[in-house]
């Protein structure tokens, strides 16, 4: 059985990566989502291991401390990582993982795990941008261009992931996305081990 490989997806709010994530899903179902860790407390509705895994504060600090998370972070009073023992079972049943994972955990991620995939979602244009964030109707008009700023800066750092998606459609953006995790599973070490084993 061949090994799965990790994808880290980042790219700006309002890009579209959950309803281009849902579509890969249901295309693909060699795929694990990464579940986060956090401290804070479940939602109504929300179920452990699908939504987040939940933790006490006592118990994401002994995870910090053995290194148990490929990054963490503490935001509005809680904490939030990503787990590195569900990524590597997922990987070790031959799932492909795909880390949602915005520009500064993916640069601790890859420290880590130099191994990892990295893949950019980007929108269109800027105006197309600012239009989706507007038809949400989530945010004012200022945090709007708080988050638009935010996306220019993570586009600035854009040049150093392995792979660039422009979601001009969501078919479209589906099929680039299919075709590199394909691709990236037609390394010749990957086939050659395939190969050497039957």
């Amino acid at each position: 059985m061949r090994k799965g490989k990790a994808f880290i997806i980042s790219g700006p709010s309002g890009v579209g990566k959950s309803t281009i994530l849902a579509e890969l899903m249901k295309k693909r179902k060699d795929i694990y989502f990464s579940v986060s860790a956090t401290t804070r407390a479940p939602r109504p509705g929300e179920v452990d291991g699908v939504h987040y895994h939940f933790l006490n504060v006592d118990t994401f600090r002994q995870w910090i401390d053995q290194n148990e998370f490929f990054e963490h972070a503490e935001f509005v009073g809680n904490y939030y990582g990503t787990p590195k023992k569900y990524v590597y079972e997922a990987m070790e049943n031959g799932k492909d993982v795909i880390l949602d994972i915005e520009v500064q955990g993916a640069m601790q991620v890859k420290a880590k795990m130099p191994e990892v995939v990295r893949i950019f979602i980007a929108p269109p244009n800027w105006p197309e941008l600012e239009r989706r964030l507007t038809n949400r109707g989530t945010d004012s008009a200022d945090k709007i261009q708080k988050r638009l700023q935010r996306a220019k800066d993570d586009f600035d750092t854009a040049n150093i992931y392995d792979y660039f998606v422009i979601n001009d459609t969501v078919e479209g953006a589906v099929a680039e996305l299919d075709a590199i995790m394909t691709a990236e599973h037609c390394k010749p070490e990957e086939r050659i081990a395939m190969i050497n084993q039957t």
